[in-house]
């Protein structure tokens, strides 16, 4: 798959129905963000980016409660909905995208396991979080994620 020319396609809709997107990113550590903004144009529609790898950067950076992070861990459900409201409320778009996950190969446990990853997606009309396992290595792993979170923005903008 040709990532650029999709997120080429992507910057163009989200351009035409005026739509903003923001990003909170912990495992994946700017990736979404750099592959986006390797498009010439991307500001009329990328509005920000926040790498929160830290569960402090999650809570200053993106207002994540912190109880949350402690009764559930920072790769949880609960953590990568609140990134993407909290980025998406803060950045004042139309879209928020939170993640966080294990990308290994180092870091899992039998319950969450290396590979697991939480995609947030929230806009006005809807917030949900989906949950993947991705068997790879870590670059892979995040180009995995980027599929997901480009998969989610198309879905959005085609309605």
């Amino acid at each position: 798959m040709d990532y650029l020319k999709k997120i080429k396609k992507l910057l163009s809709l989200f351009t035409q129905k005026k739509k903003m997107i923001a990003f909170a990113e912990s495992c994946t550590g700017g990736y979404i963000c750099h592959m986006i903004t390797n498009i010439s144009g991307s500001s009329k529609v990328f509005e920000r980016g926040v790498v929160c790898y830290s569960n402090e950067a999650k809570i200053e950076m993106v207002n994540v409660d912190k109880q949350i992070i402690e009764q559930n861990g920072a790769v949880s459900e609960e953590v990568a909905e609140q990134l993407s409201q909290g980025i998406r409320e803060l950045s004042g778009v139309d879209v928020g995208i939170g993640i966080t996950g294990i990308a290994g190969p180092t870091g899992g446990t039998p319950e969450k396991p290396v590979g697991l990853v939480y995609i947030g997606f929230s806009s006005r009309e809807e917030t949900f979080v989906n949950k993947h396992i991705f068997d790879a290595d870590r670059l892979m792993f995040k180009t995995l994620v980027l599929e997901e979170v480009l998969s989610l923005l198309e879905k959005y903008i085609k309605k």
